[in-house]
């Protein structure tokens, strides 16, 4: 329960934070995050397309992809909570979920994502994210890594497995 609980919390969270996000003034962005020593701008921002505005004009693919991959999420991940296996590759599966589901309300609900944040660094200073799209990516990244050691951890297992043992 514990990771179904993550994936709600995620959503919750993202979706609370965009509610604040529009219920402000469009003209008091952007603005600087209070206590982020000015590395975080705030934005009211629309996306009504994929990742930086691609396909807005294609609102069914736009709609359905999105939800197409996360239910394939959610199946590896149900499939993989009865198991008991995996259980950091579940924790960036449960991240992925919470996320995609927070932006998928939007899809389905605003017919735009909202983005809020911005970090004030290098070329992200034009990218404007929203808490769902960092999990999202956090939880891929965890995956990927735990993809990696397993095969790594495969492959030498495999080396050893052709070896024959002396016995004397």
């Amino acid at each position: 329960m514990l990771l179904e609980g993550i994936i709600i919390l995620i959503a919750g969270a993202d979706q609370a934070a965009k509610t604040r996000i529009e219920q402000k003034k469009k003209e008091t962005f952007p603005q600087p995050l209070e206590k982020s020593g000015g590395k975080i701008t705030l934005y009211r921002n629309h996306n009504a397309g994929f990742p930086f505005g691609v396909c807005q004009e294609q609102q069914q693919l736009v709609r359905m992809l999105p939800l197409v991959v996360t239910s394939m999420l959610a199946g590896n991940f149900i499939y993989l909570q009865k198991r008991k296996e995996r259980p950091v590759y579940r924790l960036g599966l449960a991240m992925a979920i919470g996320g995609s589901l927070s932006n998928i309300y939007d899809r389905m609900v605003r017919h735009y994502v909202v983005d809020y944040f911005s970090f004030s660094v290098g070329f992200l200073k034009k990218v404007v994210f929203n808490l769902g799209d960092l999990f999202v990516f956090a939880g891929f990244a965890i995956m990927a890594v735990q993809e990696v050691f397993e095969e790594i951890q495969g492959v030498k297992s495999s080396k050893n497995r052709g070896k024959r043992v002396k016995c004397e």
